[in-house]
């Protein structure tokens, strides 16, 4: 059994900026079914007064889907020594055709205030519900990040297709914790 030690969010903001790179995963359920992907992306800090993750999804991307549907998430940090594999599993496959909890060997722990879970291998959690989106406006992102984050010469099948922008999900951090 995993017990929440419950912390404020923006006292691990360091740990949580440094893990991005190479990656943590965000967890999302609706429509009955759950899914966790790898990003690099995103940021932590104080919006409106309020605790906010920032978390950045391509349009095309199945846990886009789910978000939309949900308007909730959890971010998934790890803690010490893990598998790194989870990251790259997850960063390729996608939920719409394959159960990445089983392929990666998950497990998922029920939220404390959000329907998607935390994830024991990756203890820092963080539940976020979306308070703002935004689409990213092409024109407005310089020329030089435009070609090298989103060219659009690249296949559309290809699993690491990133020809579409993303959406910018800003989500309140409504619980954290670590799962000990």
């Amino acid at each position: 059994m995993f017990t929440p030690k419950f912390i404020d969010p923006l006292e691990y903001a360091g740990t949580i900026a440094k893990a991005l790179d190479p990656g943590v995963l965000l967890t999302t359920r609706a429509k009955g079914r759950t899914n966790t992907m790898t990003i690099g992306w995103g940021t932590i800090g104080v919006e409106w007064g309020r605790p906010v993750f920032v978390a950045f999804v391509r349009t095309h991307r199945f846990t886009h889907e789910l978000l939309e549907e949900s308007g909730e998430f959890t971010v998934n940090v790890p803690v010490g020594d893990f598998d790194k594999r989870i990251l790259g599993l997850c960063g390729t496959r996608t939920g719409r055709s394959c159960d990445k909890f089983a392929l990666a060997g998950l497990t998922a722990v029920p939220g404390q205030k959000v329907a998607a879970p935390a994830i024991a291998q990756l203890p820092l959690t963080l539940e976020c519900k979306v308070i703002y989106r935004q689409h990213q406006e092409t024109t407005a992102i310089p020329p030089a990040i435009r070609e090298k984050y989103h060219p659009q010469d690249v296949e559309p099948d290809f699993h690491g297709r990133n020809r579409d922008f993303h959406t910018a999900y800003y989500g309140e951090i409504v619980s954290a914790y670590i799962l000990e």
